[in-house]
């Protein structure tokens, strides 16, 4: 029997229809409605997302124009107040969603975490409180240089709940490449982890973001907060290195989210090819 060929193997033509339950248990059921509601949005896209935005998400105040559309300039929801840590985790909180699982996390090394929606906010609340007491506020850049954890899933959701502007940047960058993005978002926080793992083995993370601030070469960086992950030594510097765990000691876990104007800013990531910066 011969082998299949690169050729062979995209031509899949084969069809594998959902079932009944599934369909019917699917927020769109069918190719048929999906083209309907294609349609509409192709014919009128202002209208289409005004009736998604209002029966969708929460708003502090609703928007006064829609849609502004000003070749290269466009606006959504221009004058609209809004959070959307508010609306990831707050609105679920009085429904059936409120004791469900929010994040389900499997570490690499086969340790694992889920967090209902109710316990991802208190914890998002409390985090967001600790980030206040660095003197984080509305419009700071916090860099995140983390490991696919759920402390990462929480600094973005407090960040947005507080109105502070995260950039993730991969673990996997060297200290040169954050550094260079930590100087044009001009970071006034890093949070990291000591290390995290990879195949096995730690990658120190830690190690780098003292490596890509060394010197004052970031000036904007106050602070550099840290997850235990790990556990291996690490060098923190007093003052102005922080353990997670130690900032988030006694912090109220009520933290009210922040309006903030539809066109603010949520984060900032970057992208680059193969031959320059970001």
């Amino acid at each position: 029997m011969s082998q299949p060929t690169i050729e062979s193997v995209l031509q899949e033509k084969r069809l594998f229809e959902p079932s009944a339950e599934f369909s019917q248990a699917a927020h769109i059921k069918s190719l048929e409605e999906y083209k309907q509601i294609y349609d509409r949005a192709a014919a009128d896209p202002a209208a289409f997302w005004a009736d998604l935005a209002d029966k969708e998400l929460h708003w502090f105040e609703k928007w006064n124009t829609v849609l502004d559309w000003q070749p290269p300039s466009v606006k959504w929801f221009d004058g609209g107040k809004i959070n959307i840590s508010y609306n990831c985790l707050d609105r679920h909180l009085t429904t059936w969603r409120k004791n469900k699982a929010a994040l389900i996390w499997e570490g690499e090394n086969g340790d694992s975490r889920t967090l209902t929606y109710a316990q991802l906010h208190r914890e998002v609340c409390q985090f967001a409180n600790a980030l206040k007491q660095l003197g984080i506020q509305k419009g700071d850049r916090v860099g995140i240089y983390m490991p696919m954890i759920p402390e990462a899933a929480i600094a973005m959701l407090a960040c947005a709940r507080i109105g502070a502007v995260h950039g993730v940047v991969f673990g996997g960058f060297s200290a040169e490449a954050l550094r260079d993005r930590l100087v044009d978002a001009e970071a006034k926080l890093v949070i990291t982890a000591d290390g995290g793992w990879r195949k096995d083995v730690i990658v120190p993370l830690k190690d780098q973001v003292d490596k890509a601030i060394a010197n004052g070469a970031v000036p904007s960086v106050t602070d550099v907060l840290v997850v235990k992950r790990t556990g291996q030594n690490i060098h923190m510097s007093a003052g102005r290195d922080h353990w997670w765990h130690d900032l988030q000691q006694g912090v109220s876990a009520k933290c009210e989210a922040e309006p903030m104007e539809s066109e603010d800013m949520l984060f900032v990531l970057y992208t680059s090819g193969s031959t320059g910066k970001p």
